[in-house]
């Protein structure tokens, strides 16, 4: 759990590997992609907490599953993509747009994302201390989702456009990968040192059963090798998968996805 100006923001594991975010004061809470609601009443009734608003961030069930039977059970505003049909949305945003959440003090930017889903989307805020983004299955810590629907080109310019996000900014995505993805990291980067100090860093964190997230786009910039398109050793690695010259940080990008989907 973290803790930011008065706010906490806890990762509810679910499923083999999901977190559902819960951001909240001693009163109020946001939840972020349920998939699943059971936990989530626990926490809010173990916590005496009222919520406020649901986020989706694309309509994958394990993200949305839960929905259902929140709304039976509170009365709430569920913001989703426009781009995406999701029966539970209530308030469809999509880029440009801002979300006030009063009682929590939190405006989220609305950030189109698209290439795991079509209409994939993020909420970023920007507070006091620190800047936060709520980012789904687009980022992991030191990876990225499958691209199932979007192409190779809108994954990376989604990409592209979350690293451009300030170096402080915490990274909330919703899925416990890290030591899977820093294991692809180090085969396609091995010379790269920061990866060994986060390897045992996240091996100490999982050892003792706590979660590796969120992690910062500093770390993310230093370490994943789908933001690090543009390394020599990196290029080196996905020529070698591929068998063939890469011109571009696009196709770079596309090997290293389809790279990683087999490793």
């Amino acid at each position: 759990m973290t803790e930011i100006n008065k706010l906490k923001i806890y990762p509810l594991p679910a499923f083999r590997d999901n977190y559902i975010w819960i951001i909240h004061t001693t009163v109020h809470a946001v939840i972020v992609d349920p998939g699943d609601a059971a936990p989530v009443i626990d926490y809010l009734e173990s916590h005496h907490l009222q919520p406020i608003a649901i986020l989706i961030t694309h309509h994958h069930s394990d993200h949305t599953g839960g929905n259902l039977q929140l709304l039976e059970r509170y009365n709430l505003p569920v913001y989703g993509p426009l781009q995406e049909k999701i029966p539970t949305v209530t308030h469809p945003v999509r880029e440009g747009d801002r979300i006030q959440l009063t009682p929590l003090a939190l405006t989220f930017d609305v950030l189109e994302i698209p290439g795991h889903t079509r209409g994939h989307i993020a909420y970023f805020t920007a507070t006091q201390l620190r800047n936060m983004l709520f980012c789904g299955d687009t980022l992991f810590a030191c990876g990225c989702g499958r691209i199932f629907e979007g192409t190779p080109q809108q994954m990376y310019d989604s990409l592209q456009k979350l690293a451009s996000l300030p170096d402080d900014t915490l990274v909330y995505c919703t899925h416990e990968y890290t030591l899977g993805n820093i294991s692809f990291a180090r085969v396609a980067e091995p010379g790269n040192d920061e990866l060994r100090k986060l390897e045992q860093q996240a091996k100490k964190m999982r050892q003792q059963h706590l979660p590796t997230l969120p992690t910062d786009m500093a770390t993310e910039k230093a370490c994943n090798p789908f933001l690090r398109c543009q390394h020599l050793e990196i290029i080196h690695a996905a020529e070698q998968f591929t068998g063939e010259k890469l011109i571009d940080p696009v196709e770079v990008f596309t090997a290293l996805r389809k790279w990683k989907n087999v490793f």
